[in-house]
């Protein structure tokens, strides 16, 4: 259930981010809509300030005002002239509206000056050529007519203007036309958005009307606006987060939370089916995921069964497979020395079969006192279907050499023998020999087997190229060649099936002939059994770890005479 509990929280947990960074991008994005909206709201409240104050004049009386600012720039008027304008009851009246509406519209300042339009755009030049040159300190192209700021400046007092504002000013000076753009400036209020409205006489930019309201009241309001939505937000996500993750236990985790609980029932009550799956009804891939465990389980539990029986099957076979190969082996010579109370010739062999059974045999048996049977055979194919194919070989070819036959009439006989019934189209090679134990005569046939290998006279082993039948049981009515070897005391015969030379290791190399005549002649004069010894250890050696792929059978006898 932890791992439930943990799924829930991630699941909530990343949702709160998502719901959190949704609050931030949406307040973000709204907050800077809402900036730029009031920030023009109060511009142009600005402007409609500035504009109401200008038709507090009559067009004369403005004239005027600004005509006797410009005479007293220009030196013509003394400063008497014009305090003793600011005493006239007209000029006072203007003064108490423009104050009244200063108070009433929140702003800081209203104020009315003449502007020095020639002024105004030297020092613009002045600034265009050699901007680090231009000094503001004796620069003052406006006169004040009338102002209503805290401590207000006389008419007649002059000013320069902000140099951020320099070409805005020129642009409005030309125009006589107010500026779209925002002008925000600092005073010793805070920071004021601010208006400069144009007054225009006679076509030209005679003066302005500027108005400043402070930055404070959209600050507020900029802040009042982003924790009202905020709140308003998180509440909003809250409630669509709360709903939305109960609807999601009910369609995901709870589901989820089943299959889980079902699955891990599945496994601690020995594989039951559960009876809670099918009711999981979700309609998308949950439902499917359920489904598909359902019939995991129920496939799991025939599997199972089925296993339990193959299991079983298999060790019947593998008993059975066992007594098979304690059968062949018995069948085959396996105590040595073979003969004790024959002096004449020293016998060893050995059959490695590649799986349980194998195709090769061997065999050696005295046929009377003076005459002992060698063979050596490699039926096609391997396990079961050759074993029983061997086994009928290895009697066949017994049974008609005990009756005292030459060896290419033997394999004639039992040649025909096999074809007879032989719809699986199995063969065998075999090389079989007979020696004469008087004399060391030894009478050879081979029916498509290995060349035998020789060793005469305190020589080499050396392979001998006898001639060679055809495979038995294919075709009936074979005839086979029968050839002589004369043995001599000492001399030795080494045959084998192909098992040996066609060996491979991990890298697909074969042992081959060479290898297999040089692992003979390390030993050459030793007995059959140190000889076998040698062989089997010299391709164990080269094979490695790569799997035996086919039977290795062999055998070798060393004639000592009489």
């Amino acid at each position: 259930m932890k791992q439930h509990s943990r799924l829930v929280l991630k699941i909530l947990a990343g949702f709160a981010i998502l719901a959190v960074l949704i609050c931030i991008a949406c307040t973000s994005i709204g907050y800077l809509q809402y900036r730029a909206y009031i920030q023009k709201q109060y511009n142009d409240t600005a402007y409609q300030i500035a504009e109401t104050f200008q038709d507090y004049f009559e067009e004369e009386e403005l004239r005027r005002y600004i005509e006797l600012a410009t005479k007293y720039k220009e030196g013509a008027i003394p400063k008497e002239t014009l305090l003793r304008e600011m005493e006239n009851p007209r000029y006072q009246k203007l003064q108490e509206q423009m104050d009244r509406l200063r108070e009433h519209m929140g702003a800081n300042d209203i104020y009315l000056a003449q502007l020095d339009v020639q002024e105004l755009y030297d020092y613009y030049l002045e600034q265009l050529d050699s901007p680090s040159a231009v000094s503001t300190a004796d620069w003052n192209p406006m006169t004040y007519i009338m102002d209503s700021y805290v401590t207000p400046y006389q008419f007649g007092d002059m000013s320069g203007l902000n140099p951020e504002y320099i070409s805005e000013a020129v642009a409005l000076a030309r125009s006589g036309e107010r500026s779209d753009s925002y002008f925000i400036s600092k005073s010793t209020y805070g920071y004021n958005t601010s208006a400069i409205h144009p007054i225009v006489l006679d076509g030209q930019t005679a003066a302005v009307i500027g108005v400043e309201i402070p930055m404070s009241t959209l600050q507020k309001a900029l802040g009042e606006y982003v924790s009202h939505a905020v709140l308003s937000m998180m509440v909003v996500t809250l409630l669509c987060l709360a709903v939305y993750v109960h609807l999601l236990y009910r369609s995901i985790i709870a589901p989820i939370n089943l299959i889980a609980k079902e699955a891990r029932s599945f496994v601690e009550e020995e594989h039951q089916v559960s009876t809670e799956l099918s009711k999981v009804h979700t309609k998308d891939e949950i439902q499917t995921l359920s489904e598909s465990l359902l019939q995991m389980e129920k496939d799991i539990n025939l599997y199972i069964d089925n296993l339990t029986k193959v299991t079983a099957e298999k060790e019947r076979i593998g008993a059975e497979l066992h007594v098979a190969t304690q059968i062949q082996a018995d069948m085959l010579p396996r105590i040595f020395p073979a003969f004790p109370g024959r002096k004449e010739f020293d016998i060893f062999a050995t059959m490695n079969p590649a799986k349980e059974v194998g195709g090769d045999f061997y065999d050696f048996f005295l046929t009377d006192e003076d005459h002992l049977a060698l063979v050596v055979a490699d039926v096609s194919g391997k396990g079961i279907p050759a074993a029983l194919f061997m086994v009928i070989s290895k009697t066949l070819i017994k049974n008609q050499a005990q009756m005292g036959d030459l060896p290419h009439k033997i394999l004639e006989a039992v040649n025909n023998q096999l074809c007879e019934n032989n719809e699986a189209e199995m063969f065998v090679t075999v090389w079989l020999g007979i020696l004469e134990l008087s004399t060391g005569k030894l009478t050879a046939v081979n029916a498509g087997h290995e060349y035998p290998i020789l060793k005469k006279d305190g020589k080499d082993y050396e392979m001998l190229d006898d001639p060679h039948g055809f495979v038995m049981g294919v075709m009936p009515g074979m005839e086979y060649e029968s050839y002589e070897i004369q043995m001599h005391k000492g001399d030795s015969i080494y045959v084998y099936s192909d098992g040996a030379p066609d060996a491979i290791n991990l890298s697909e190399e074969q042992f081959e002939r060479e290898r297999l005549l040089a692992s003979l002649n390390k030993k050459s004069n030793a007995a059959p059994l140190q000889i076998l010894q040698q062989v089997k250890e010299d391709i164990d050696l080269f094979v490695g770890e790569a799997p035996q792929f086919d039977d290795i059978t062999m055998l070798c006898m060393t004639y000592q005479g009489l």
